[in-house]
C-alpha cells in the first residue's frame, strides 16, 4: 500500500526524534561525571563518614623517612665475659647478641629491648657512621621487654626520633616502616602495613604485654629494639618479636605500642624502674578459682593500710572447722568483665597509681560496687 507524502514526512520526523533520544542516552552513558556533556540526574546521597573527616597527612615517601630517621637508629651489641680453656685464667669479651635501638633524647638516652641487653657484661652502641660508644644501663622493664641505655656522645650525633602527634590513630592497613639491623646488616629499612592491633605477647618474665601491634614489615633477628614508624616517620612502636617456625621473617612481627613506651621509658630514666598501678592485694591463681567453680578473680589477701583494706575488701578466710571460705570475687573493672588475672592486668596496665576504678564485687552471692584508688606496685 502506497504512503502519502504527509505520512512519509511524519515517519521521518519520528525517526529523527528517536535517533536523537538514543544518541543522547549513549552520550550520558559514556561521559564520566564532571567531564562535560549531558549529566545523569544527580541524587542527594549522604557522603560516607570517611570522606567527611579530616584525614591525616599522607606522609613522607620511604626515602624521606629513611633519610630523616636512620641517623637516630643504632646498633646495640651485647658482650659477655668468657674464659677460654679450663686451665686458663684469661678472660675474653665476646659478643653474645645484638639488636637495635634509637635515640630518645639529646642527653644520650637510647631505647631498646630488654632481651637485647639481657645478661650483658658490657654494651656497645654503634651509629650508622661507624662511631661506637660504651653504654650504661639506666633502667630495665623486663615485663614490657624495654630497656634504657645511656651513652656519652657528641651532640651532633644525637638525633632523637619524632614522637607521635597527639591524636595519632593506629589503623589496620596503614603503611608502616621498620629500621634496624637484621642479621647485623646495619640501618636496614623494611616496609609493610599494620596487620592487626590489640595482640598480646609474653615477655621473658611470663607477663603479658598487651595492645601489641602486628605488622608484616620484615622483622628479623637484629631488628629487636628498633623503631616501627608511621607514614610521617614518627615512632608508633618498638619492634620486639616475630612469629616464625624458622626463626626468620614469616610475615608476622610484633611491636610494643608507643603508649606503653611513653609510659615506661620516662620512669626508667627518672628512677631506673617501673611503678605499676595495682589494687593493693594478692590474687588467687586462676586454676584454683576455676576448680572451685567460681567465675571472676578471687582475692587471696588484702594488704594492710591500702584503699582496698579501708574499703573493707576481704580475701580467703578459714572457718572454725578448717574450711576455706572465699571473700570478695572481682567480677568487673569499670563495667568491663574480668574472668582471669590476665584480664584484670590488661585493664589496670594503662592506668597510674592514684587513678580511681570502680570494682564490681561479689561476696556470699551478693554483688556490690566499690570505688577504689590504685596504689603503686613494683
Amino acid at each position: 500500500m502506497s504512503r502519502s507524502p504527509f505520512h512519509t514526512i511524519v515517519l521521518a520526523v519520528i525517526a529523527a526524534f528517536l535517533f536523537m533520544q538514543i544518541r543522547e542516552k549513549l552520550v550520558q552513558l559514556n561521559t564520566p561525571p564532571g567531564a562535560g556533556g549531558t549529566m545523569m540526574p544527580h541524587r542527594n546521597i549522604e557522603p560516607a563518614a570517611a570522606t567527611t573527616e579530616t584525614l591525616p597527612d599522607t606522609g613522607l615517601s620511604a626515602p624521606e623517612i629513611y633519610r630523616q630517621v636512620s641517623p637516630s637508629v643504632v646498633s646495640v651489641a651485647n658482650h659477655a665475659l668468657v674464659r677460654r680453656g679450663f686451665f686458663s685464667f684469661q678472660v675474653y669479651e665476646v659478643e653474645q647478641g645484638s639488636g637495635s635501638g634509637f635515640v630518645w633524647d639529646r642527653k644520650g638516652h637510647i631505647v631498646s629491648n630488654y632481651h637485647v641487653v639481657h645478661q650483658a657484661n658490657s654494651i656497645t652502641v654503634t651509629f650508622p657512621n661507624g662511631q661506637s660508644f660504651r653504654a650504661e644501663v639506666v633502667g630495665i622493664a623486663p615485663d614490657y621487654d624495654l630497656a634504657v641505655l645511656k651513652i656519652e656522645a657528641p651532640a651532633e650525633l644525637l638525633h632523637p626520633v619524632k614522637l607521635p602527634e597527639e591524636g595519632c590513630r593506629l589503623e589496620v592497613g596503614r603503611q608502616v616502616y621498620a629500621i634496624g639491623n637484621p642479621f647485623g646488616l646495619d640501618t636496614t629499612l623494611t616496609t609493610g602495613i599494620i596487620s592487626a592491633l590489640g595482640r598480646t605477647i609474653t615477655s621473658m618474665t611470663d607477663r603479658k604485654i598487651h595492645n601489641v601491634i602486628q605488622t608484616d614489615a620484615a622483622i628479623n633477628p637484629g631488628n629487636s629494639g628498633g623503631p616501627l614508624l608511621n607514614q610521617c616517620g614518627r615512632v608508633i612502636g618498638i619492634n620486639t618479636a616475630i612469629l616464625s617456625p624458622s626463626g626468620a621473617h614469616a610475615g608476622i612481627g610484633f611491636a610494643v605500642p608507643f603508649e606503653t613506651v611513653e609510659r615506661v621509658v620516662p620512669q626508667l630514666i627518672s628512677s631506673g624502674r617501673v611503678t605499676r598501678a595495682g589494687l593493693g592485694m594478692q590474687l588467687l591463681p586462676d586454676h584454683v578459682t576455676e576448680a572451685a567453680g567460681i567465675r571472676g578473680v578471687a582475692i587471696y589477701t588484702v594488704y594492710e593500710h591500702t584503699p582496698a583494706a579501708r574499703a573493707g575488701l576481704e580475701g580467703l578466710k578459714m572457718n572454725r572447722i578448717g574450711e576455706l571460705l572465699f571473700g570478695d570475687i572481682i567480677l568487673a573493672v569499670n563495667n568491663t568483665a574480668v574472668m582471669t588475672i590476665e584480664d584484670l592486668q590488661a585493664l589496670l596496665d594503662p592506668l597510674n597509681p592514684g587513678d580511681e576504678v570502680e570494682l564490681t564485687l561479689m561476696r556470699n552471692g551478693r554483688t556490690r560496687r566499690v570505688d577504689l584508688a590504685l596504689v603503686a606496685e613494683h
